[in-house]
Parts: structure tokens; C-alpha cells; sequence
């Protein structure tokens, strides 16, 4: 199991947690909405430091926005498999058809 997956399953674990007891579970409790302010936010700090291009900033952003990604997908009941299905769906197909066809 990867690290993604390890981190979805423990998102998915926290969802009838203790809000007290879990940054995850409290997220999780204020809704899809705050799940996705805190998303955009992090994506908007991710996008500052690409600009910036301090690359270790940058990658701990982005570990931010894809906790975040996730969070915001499981308050929704979207999981990785999901996502991970979607993208598998789309493999092997033209960025430009594929945007296309929606």
C-alpha cells in the first residue's frame, strides 16, 4: 500500500472520529464546504511557492493540497479508487480530445 492510500484510508477512519481528538475528524465535522475553503487555500500556497520556486516549500504545499484533495473527497464519499478509475479511464487518451469530449 502506498503512502496515498495509506493517507486515504486513515481520512476515510477519521470520519466518525472525535472532532476533538482529530484535524482530520474537526474537517471533516465542519462540512464539504470548509473541506473545500481549506482545498482552495492550500492550492493558492502551493501555487505562491511554484511561483516563487523554493522547490522543498513546494513540495511540502503540495503534500498539503493533496491531504486537503482528500479530505475534500471524503466528505463528499469520493475516494481514491474513485479518482484513481477516472484517471485510468482517461489513459492513453488525448489531454486536448479528452477535454473535447466533455
Amino acid at each position: 500500500m502506498t503512502a496515498l492510500n495509506r493517507l486515504a484510508a486513515t481520512i476515510a477512519a477519521r470520519k466518525g472520529a472525535d472532532p476533538d481528538s482529530s484535524w482530520t475528524a474537526k474537517l471533516l465535522a465542519k462540512g464539504p464546504e470548509k473541506c473545500a475553503e481549506k482545498f482552495g487555500e492550500e492550492a493558492v500556497e502551493a501555487i505562491i511557492e511554484a511561483v516563487k520556486g523554493d522547490r522543498a516549500r513546494l513540495t511540502s504545499e503540495a503534500a498539503d493540497v493533496i491531504y486537503h484533495l482528500l479530505v475534500m473527497l471524503a466528505a463528499r464519499d469520493v475516494t481514491l479508487a474513485d479518482v484513481e478509475a477516472e484517471l485510468a479511464r482517461r489513459e492513453g487518451t488525448s489531454g486536448i480530445a479528452e477535454k473535447a469530449a466533455r
